[in-house]
C-alpha cells in the first residue's frame, strides 16, 4: 500500500539526520568558541599559501613577505577566547587545554617565538631561512595541536 512512497520517504529521511548530524552552534554569551575557531581558520588561511608558495617552489620573497606580516597580525587571535569556561562543544580543543594550561601557554609561547622568526627570515629575503622559519611554525603547530586539538 505504501510501496510508493518509500523512496521519497527514505531521502526525506537521509536528508533530515545529515541536516542533525552538522556542526554544533556555540549558543553561548559572546560566542567564544566560534571567534577562537575563526581565529585559527584565518590563521590557516594566510599560512597555507605560504607552505605552497615554498612547496612548489614558487618563492617569491616580495609576496611571501606581506603574507607573514598577515600572520603575526592574526596569530594573537584564538588564545583570548580559552577562557575557564569554554570547554564545551563545538570545540575541538581537548581537556587537556584546561587542565594542564602551563603546557598550553608553553606552546603557545613557542608559536608566537616561531612566528617572529618567520617574519624576520621574510624580511631577509633568504628563501633557506624561510624554509627553515616556515617549518618551524608548522611544527609549532602540530606539537600543540597532537596534545591539545581532537583528531
Amino acid at each position: 500500500m505504501f510501496q510508493h512512497l518509500k523512496f521519497p520517504l527514505f531521502f526525506l529521511l537521509t536528508a533530515a539526520m545529515l541536516t542533525a548530524c552538522g556542526e554544533v552552534e556555540d549558543t553561548r554569551p559572546g560566542q567564544p568558541v566560534k571567534h577562537r575557531q575563526v581565529a585559527f581558520k584565518e590563521i590557516v588561511k594566510t599560512f597555507e599559501p605560504m607552505g605552497v608558495m615554498l612547496r612548489k617552489e614558487t618563492y617569491k620573497a616580495d609576496k611571501f613577505l606581506p603574507m607573514a606580516e598577515a600572520l603575526l597580525a592574526k596569530r594573537d587571535g584564538p588564545w583570548d577566547y580559552f577562557g575557564a569556561d569554554t570547554n564545551y562543544p563545538p570545540t575541538k580543543a581537548t581537556a587537556e587545554v584546561w587542565k594542564q594550561p602551563e603546557e598550553f601557554e608553553k606552546n603557545k609561547k613557542a608559536f608566537i617565538t616561531a612566528t617572529d622568526a618567520l617574519l624576520v627570515a621574510a624580511q631577509s629575503k633568504d628563501k633557506a631561512q624561510v624554509e627553515k622559519a616556515y617549518d618551524a611554525v608548522h611544527e609549532a603547530c602540530k606539537t600543540c595541536h597532537k596534545q591539545f586539538k581532537e583528531r
